[in-house]
């Protein structure tokens, strides 16, 4: 028996409930359309944010020595805010005061540099007196070098050679006069940079809420608001990272003088505090913390003291990194340990020795703009704890 084939009703023979709504239809057409520009603008904006940070990077990296220069006066600034501050309670006028601020500051730096440099020849003019302790400890390592070598090519023999000449090779010369001249302008260059760093610091000083207060006003009239609490914010952040830094190498540098002063390392009351704040320096602290005391006493202590000195400069990295850190600027950074290691290699790549001084409170700045920005907010985030 045949089945009976069910036709489907003509659109006209549908019932007025059954048939489609023309508004359903182009709300849903709209939606389609709206969530279809969403996408493509949000692809945009992320377009938009990589151009841009991809051209920042790039005029960092050629114009370094003009931003570390900027850079290092905005700490030095941080740093004099405080003395400025207390001599404006006095009625001193702020201009003056900065003044007297730059002034202690190059006295400061003066004297530091002195005391350093008289210690230093003073270690180079009783260094001889150590030579044939160093020169035993040298041939020791020489001794052991040598027969590495022995017993590698016992097991790696070199293969006999046919007899043949080597070919000679000819060095040219390059143009030494050339090059010496070429790194003569460079350093030129770096010093004469390096002196705005005093004026840059005094206007700063100076300059301070006349700069602050131009700058909100940069901004559109409703983002404002928004602008003055983000600069707040990253002000706070940099004078806490620097005062939670000098408490913090202080507090190394004053263990250290105390232990090295025990084992009897030569000048242990200045090695120990140039050990003391080299710690601070995130990953490379331990290796350059470790230098001073150990070069100053190879040829005058044991191996046993100098095994002490490397585990008290380790053990006292490991407690500020890990115990104060964290206490002291842990509340005010809030960058997990991944984004500080890529900033520390990224600055470090762009900007050499300062950028790894400088890349920790730059992404802090960094990521607070972030926090306070809509668009950028999940990138600070990511950046969070």
């Amino acid at each position: 028996m045949a089945t009976d084939r069910i036709i489907p009703p003509a659109p006209e023979q549908l019932r007025p409930e059954e048939a489609p709504d023309p508004e359903l239809l182009e709300k849903e057409q709209e939606k389609k359309q709206e969530r279809r520009l969403n996408s493509a603008l949000h692809a945009g904006s992320i377009a938009q944010i990589v151009v841009g940070g991809a051209v920042i990077l790039a005029i960092c990296y050629v114009a370094k020595l003009i931003l570390i220069t900027l850079f290092i006066s905005v700490l030095l600034a941080f740093m004099l805010e405080p003395v400025v501050s207390l001599l404006e309670k006095v009625r001193l006028p702020r201009s003056a005061g900065a003044f007297v601020a730059v002034l202690l500051m190059l006295g400061a730096v003066y004297a530091g540099s002195y005391f350093l440099y008289g210690r230093a020849m003073s270690f180079v003019h009783e260094l001889p007196k150590y030579s044939e302790k160093i020169r035993s400890h040298l041939a020791h390592v020489r001794q052991q070098t040598s027969e590495l070598e022995k017993t590698t090519q016992q097991v790696f023999p070199e293969e006999k050679t046919s007899g043949k000449k080597p070919m000679p090779v000819t060095v040219q010369n390059q143009g030494s006069s050339s090059m010496v001249t070429e790194k003569l302008g460079a350093v030129t260059e770096v010093v004469l940079t390096l002196c705005f760093i005093p004026f840059l610091t005094y206007f700063m000083l100076s300059w301070q809420e006349h700069a602050r207060t131009k700058s909100v006003q940069l901004f559109r009239p409703e983002n404002r608001s928004t602008a003055y609490v983000t600069l707040g914010q990253i002000s706070a952040m940099m004078k806490s990272f620097i005062s939670g830094n000098f408490v913090i190498g202080l507090f190394i540098s004053v263990c250290s003088v105390i232990v090295f002063g025990l084992l009897g390392v030569p000048y242990f009351y200045f090695i120990g505090f140039i050990s003391g704040f080299l710690s601070l320096m995130p990953y490379l602290g331990i290796a350059l913390a470790m230098l001073p005391p150990v070069a100053a006493s190879i040829g005058t202590l044991g191996d046993t003291k100098l095994l002490l000195i490397a585990g008290t400069v380790l053990c006292l990295h490991l407690v500020a990194m890990n115990v104060l850190y964290p206490k002291v600027l842990g509340s005010r950074l809030q960058l997990n340990p991944l984004v500080v290691t890529i900033s520390l290699l990224l600055w470090g790549f762009i900007w050499g020795a300062m950028g790894l001084i400088l890349a920790v409170p730059i992404m802090g700045a960094i990521k607070i703009i972030c926090d306070h920005m809509t668009s950028l907010r999940p990138i600070g985030e990511w950046m969070g704890e």
